[in-house]
């Protein structure tokens, strides 16, 4: 069957090239990208650091110039951390935004290739689909007419034809709703209509995170409360005699310390780093707030076909003349109807030069699967399809569930017909049998029937086949008063790590579900191997959702784990009823109807490989590799971003509690002031800084897999995290505290007792950090070397605390002083103190 796109070869990839380099890349100008400089200079754009810069210049003019230097450092050096982190963040959206981006069809050098749209040149040949979006402006070369949806450059929502012969011009942006064409690229980039009104939309939509939004509204509280302390420390001091400059600078470092101003875009940092995790196991992100509903995920609604399966099609029996052949025993003479149909109905792509033939089939599996059963080598191939000439076709939809084509053989137009075995069926009048073709009464039908169960029950995959050669014609009633040929049963056998992975999902408390348009006994064989389910009555139909209303569906899916013959409607049904009873759903999905219940559910999947740009663009994670291992590792990172968040939120507010709590009580027993303001913005620095963002790569516990997910609308701070940040911060303040009244019960200088309580809060913070790993395991059941950038910057800090103790010009700076062994012993004692203190609570908690 050669046809017109078998002789078109499009352009050479050296012409290609040369255009690219005359016409540039198929891009609209991107916005804006934010420089680095602004990216820096936004670090100082703060209040707190405006205080401070405030403070620095009121040091400055009342002749404190080693003090204003030294702030000043410390700003820049928390300024140069924060830009570090951001603009890491924003290269890793840039580098995920560049994977996202649309790829096609392409003829290169004769052969289909799929290319990143932005290298589509002017006159590429371009194969179109149903549920392509268009790489470009051109013209229509080939097909039968295509239905293309245009509303983003008209508004209209309703699909347009386009035909040969009358309106062939396609636009960039633009999607393919229904049927296949050929078209050639007339303009790329700014030149096309897209182009000129510069609206395409972006690949990674750039969304608020809700967690973000919610920690904002936290800190603006904190910086309320803290302000209000750091204002009672300041007075009190004055009102007892202290002097007023020195007071105010402490009161504003303080504040400074003590407000969590990072809180917020910690967050962004944290979740851009798991999507960078994500994306090395094969998921892809489009979407940050969908990182954080990932943790919560109860459901997934999973496709069988590549996706719990290899998506490795081979075919291993055909049932024709009232019998079932296993693959090995097929008798190729005796059913070649049945082998014209499977093979001019189908949609493979071939390289007739290629010497493999797994290389020289291109196209769907079930496809290339049903030439494969055939043929043993391209030549074969070639020479068969010569043959016939391809003059019609209806391409395949799920509504119809079959694909018709009409052919030309030796003068004579006959049409054949592939697809839903129990859908052929009714379509046809006759069957063939030995050669002749008798009437399709109810006892052949039944026989049929009974004959797909048998296969289905076997996991087979049924592909139905029939034909006619009269009464032609070139509508949708060509599919009527068909011949039935027989069917093809295609295995496609399950992933080997799928079944560990549903085990995992039920270990996590999640229930996962298989949604195919597979037979009932196909699907139920598969769910049985792969450990899904153990019953026929776990697996529901779509004639029975259909059967059904919204509110009886409700009460069956937490009985359902299969469902079977689905079409895309039902997947929105399925989604809506899950999320009705406080699910949260995830849901994967390839095709361009699939789009509404992807975007429906909380976490939209699309496929990577097999998915349409429609899907993609809907969803808002993209599986790179189609497998359902990818969900739950998916899943699992997202609760370990989840997780980390809490865990710096944790640690960053005790510790924060902790260095208030000295000053306010210090301030209330009328004891001397324990830390200078210098000192107060040196434990900012040492431990805020790099601890802090090193918790944000924590691996998870062991067990987190093992826990329930949690609800959606959980709060941050939900699960006792108040009261860990409670106690655990008062117990820092109460212990650096108690370190300086240890000092002076000693008679030690107040410069000693300064250093010993700067020493003991930033040791006590760097100790806490390690048990804010884990809200369950006490530090010591934590394994201390998981993490080694925790490691390093807890040393980072450390070597930072010993540099302005024993380093003579940054004594000065820092004014501290060389600690003895017993001093440290002091210092060591209640730093320790509070871990064993907290982890005897965990304990007796358990």
């Amino acid at each position: 069957m050669v046809e017109e796109k078998d002789l078109i070869i499009g352009l050479t990839n050296e012409e290609a090239d040369k255009r690219l380099k005359v016409y540039g890349l198929n891009t609209l100008q991107d916005k804006k990208k934010i420089s680095p400089i602004f990216i820096f200079l936004a670090q100082f754009n703060d209040f707190m650091t405006w205080v401070l810069l405030a403070a620095t210049v009121i040091s400055g003019i009342m002749g404190d110039m080693a003090d204003a230097i030294t702030i000043l450092i410390i700003v820049v050096i928390n300024g140069l951390l924060g830009f570090v982190q951001e603009y890491r963040t924003e290269k890793s959206l840039e580098a995920l935004k560049n994977l996202a981006a649309p790829t096609t069809k392409v003829y290169r050098n004769g052969k289909i290739c799929v290319m990143s749209a932005e290298k589509i040149t002017l006159g590429d040949v371009v194969v179109l689909e149903a549920g392509d979006r268009i790489p470009g402006d051109g013209i229509i070369i080939d097909g039968n007419g295509i239905m293309v949806n245009e509303s983003l450059l008209t508004g209209e929502s309703d699909g347009v034809e386009k035909n040969l012969r009358g309106n062939n011009k396609i636009f960039m942006g633009t999607i393919v709703l229904k049927g296949k064409a050929l078209a050639k690229i007339t303009e790329v980039g700014m030149s096309t209509e897209m182009g000129k009104i510069a609206d395409m939309l972006s690949n990674i939509e750039e969304e608020k995170s809700p967690l973000k939004e919610k920690l904002n509204r936290v800190g603006r509280v904190l910086v309320v409360v803290c302000m209000a302390i750091c204002a009672v420390v300041t007075l009190v001091g004055i009102a007892r005699g202290q002097e007023p400059r020195e007071m105010f600078l402490l009161g504003v470092s303080l504040a400074v310390a003590a407000i969590p101003e990072g809180l917020p875009a910690i967050v962004t940092v944290s979740l851009a780093l798991g999507v960078s995790r994500m994306l090395k196991r094969n998921a892809l992100v489009r979407k940050l707030p969908a990182v954080e509903t990932l943790g919560c995920t109860s459901i997934i609604c999973s496709d069988k076909t590549g996706t719990l399966t290899e998506n490795k099609m081979t075919v291993k029996a055909m049932y024709f003349n009232n019998n079932i052949y296993e693959s090995d025993k097929i008798s190729l003479p005796e059913n070649i109807l049945l082998k014209k149909a499977f093979t001019y109905c189908n949609d493979c792509n071939y390289d007739f030069e290629s010497r493999s033939m797994e290389k020289g089939l291109m196209g769907d599996p079930t496809e290339t699967a049903l030439i494969s059963a055939y043929f043993k080598n391209m030549k074969d191939i070639k020479i068969f399809l010569n043959g016939a000439q391809r003059i019609y076709e209806l391409p395949f939809d799920s509504s119809r569930k079959m694909m018709s084509v009409v052919v030309k053989e030796n003068g004579k137009e006959v049409c054949y017909v592939k697809g839903a075995p129990e859908k052929l069926i009714g379509k046809c009048k006759y069957i063939l049998l030995n050669n002749s073709v008798v009437p399709f009464d109810y006892t052949l039908k039944n026989k049929v029937s009974k004959s797909i169960e048998e296969m289905s029950l076997k996991a087979l995959r049924c592909i139905g086949a029939a034909y006619k050669d009269s009464g032609i014609t070139k509508n949708e009633s060509l599919e009527k008063d068909l011949i039935f040929l027989g069917i093809a049963g295609i295995i496609d056998p399950p992933r080997k790590e799928v079944k560990d992975s549903i085990l995992k999902c039920r270990m996590a408390g999640i229930r996962p579900v298989m949604i195919t348009g597979d037979h009932k006994n196909t699907a139920f064989a598969i769910g049985k191997e792969i450990d899904l389910c153990t019953s026929l009555d776990e697996v529901m139909t779509g004639e029975e959702i259909e059967s059904i209303s919204d509110k009886d569906l409700i009460k069956k899916v937490m009985k359902t784990k299969i469902y079977a013959r689905v079409s895309p409607n039902h997947k929105l049904r399925i989604v809506k009823a899950y999320k009705s009873i406080g699910k949260v759903v995830a849901m994967t999905g390839d095709g361009v109807n699939d789009a509404p219940a992807i975007k429906e559910a909380d976490i939209g999947i699309a496929m990577g490989i097999s998915g349409t740009d429609v899907s993609k663009e809907a969803s808002a994670m993209i599986l790179m590799d189609d497998n359902f291992s990818t969900i739950v590792s998916a899943v699992e990172e997202g609760r370990v971003i989840y997780n980390n968040i809490r865990k710096f939120i944790r640690y960053l507010l005790s510790c924060n509690l902790g260095e208030v709590l000295t000053m306010f009580l210090a301030s209330m027993f009328s004891l001397p002031i324990p830390l200078s303001p210098i000192q107060i913005l040196f434990v900012n620095l040492a431990t805020d800084g790099l601890p802090a963002i090193a918790l944000g790569v924590d691996p998870p516990d062991s067990d987190i897999m093992g826990e329930k997910p949690r609800k959606k609308n959980e709060d941050i701070f939900a699960r006792g995290l108040v009261e860990k940040i409670v106690i655990r911060g008062a117990l820092i303040g109460i212990c650096t505290l108690l370190t300086f009244i240890a000092g002076m019960y000693y008679g030690f200088s107040i410069k000693t007792c300064r250093t010993m309580t700067l020493s003991t809060l930033v040791l006590s913070q760097l100790i806490h950090v390690f048990e804010c790993r884990s809200e369950r395991h006490s530090i010591f059941e934590i394994k201390l070397f998981t993490n080694p950038y925790l490691v390093g910057a807890v040393l980072v800090s450390i070597v930072m605390l010993l540099s302005i103790i024993y380093i003579p010009f940054l004594s000065i700076v820092f004014q501290t002083t060389m600690l003895n062994i017993g001093q440290w012993f002091i210092v060591v004692f209640f730093s320790g103190i509070i871990a064993m203190i907290n982890s005897l609570y965990l304990y007796r908690k358990r």
